[in-house]
């Protein structure tokens, strides 16, 4: 049974500095919060968000009871992150389309939409603008922060910019920084949207479109990246439509426009589904915000300088089959925080779902964290006792 979850606002009037040089002026952040705050603020859990998520983590909203969090299996009362321990708050970003300030807002300095004209933001600015939030809510450390896949970097990062702040951080299905490969996806997906006609130079709103076409390519090719080999011929093999829409065919119609297989009939529905919600300058600036994130550059490429100054402990996890963030990914951290003597639990999770699987019920995963945070509430109350 899921709780009610309650979004909420927080404005700052004072100018967020950009790693960019540029400024964020008279921004709000959307954010919600699960359990109860104790009385030191000590059991604070911050979630970061990946890239098509947003502040809503868990439980449901009012009234409307297919709204599950992103991350509802795992946050919650008994859970695996257990709100009656822990007070858990799941922050969106600048710059996304839910709720923070971001590219269909207007600009405080001109009156018009931002558009394209939104500044360009980066994992480290999230965290900064997180970082203020938490002050707004009086938490001065928290007992932890997790993320999946660009929400691990974000944890990363935190530990990073913020060492003292941080007691635990829990890091899944992510990566150091990307490679080579899973650029160019991103790359490609963007293109999609830039050259839409209805892109308009990112000023689409001034026209009155949406380019839905470049959206719906981009998540197609975002979701093929997402599912592994196994997981998609499982699923769909290379069945026709006609085993779902009892159309009566025999063979292939040997056609280049019409969805003969049921794959190309996923990807266009969940390609549809999401050009109806997402903003198109939103999905450049997340993932260009995942090609920039890259601790180890200001260390001429040495992750185990860069990672020197973390203080936290550190859950790694990651899934066999997952080829965008695969396991090695994970394992350079490990090394490299353990090379700096930190207190580091890995976990490889042998699953078939690809990078999906961050987000599924696997019980050997959802346990994995589980054991984890009993630790950080068992610690935390050992702290208490002395």
């Amino acid at each position: 049974m899921s709780f009610i979850a309650t979004p909420q606002t927080m404005h700052f009037a004072g100018a967020l500095p950009l790693q960019s040089g540029a400024q964020l002026r008279d921004y709000q952040l959307s954010y919600e919060t699960y359990g109860q705050l104790n009385a030191d603020k000590s059991n604070a859990v911050l979630v970061c968000h990946a890239l098509n998520a947003s502040h809503h983590v868990a439980g449901v909203y009012e009234g409307q009871p297919r709204s599950e969090g992103w991350w509802n299996n795992m946050i919650g009362p008994g859970k695996s992150v257990d709100t009656n321990r822990f007070f858990v708050i799941g922050i969106n970003n600048p710059g996304s389309c839910f709720g923070s300030t971001g590219p269909m807002d207007a600009n405080p300095d001109t009156g018009e939409v931002y558009g394209a004209d939104f500044p360009v933001m980066t994992v480290e600015d999230w965290v900064s603008a997180q970082a203020r939030l938490l002050d707004g809510l009086g938490i001065v450390q928290l007992a932890a922060v997790m993320g999946g896949s660009l929400g691990g970097m974000q944890a990363l990062s935190w530990t990073l910019q913020y060492p003292e702040r941080v007691r635990h951080a829990v890091v899944v299905a992510s990566a150091p920084n990307l490679s080579a490969e899973n650029i160019a996806f991103n790359e490609v997906a963007r293109r999609a949207i830039v050259t839409d006609p209805d892109f308009h130079g990112g000023h689409f709103y001034r026209h009155g479109v949406i380019p839905k076409r470049g959206l719906r390519i981009a998540r197609m090719i975002g979701h093929i990246t997402y599912l592994s080999d196994d997981v998609m011929n499982e699923k769909f093999g290379r069945e026709l439509r006609s085993a779902v829409d009892g159309i009566a065919r025999e063979g292939y119609h040997y056609s280049t426009q019409d969805i003969e297989f049921q794959i190309e009939s996923y990807l266009r529905y969940q390609g549809d589904k999401f050009s109806e919600y997402f903003d198109a300058n939103t999905y450049l600036l997340i993932t260009r915000a995942l090609d920039y994130f890259d601790p180890a550059r200001a260390h001429g490429g040495d992750l185990t300088r860069a990672l020197a100054v973390a203080r936290a402990k550190f859950l790694l996890v990651s899934f066999s089959t997952d080829w965008r963030f695969s396991p090695r990914r994970s394992r350079e951290i490990v090394h490299a925080l353990l090379e700096n003597r930190r207190d580091v639990s890995y976990a490889e999770i042998d699953a078939p779902h690809g990078h999906d699987a961050f987000l599924l019920d696997d019980p050997r995963y959802l346990g994995v964290v589980g054991a984890y945070f009993d630790g950080i509430a068992d610690e935390s109350t050992k702290e208490q006792q002395q």
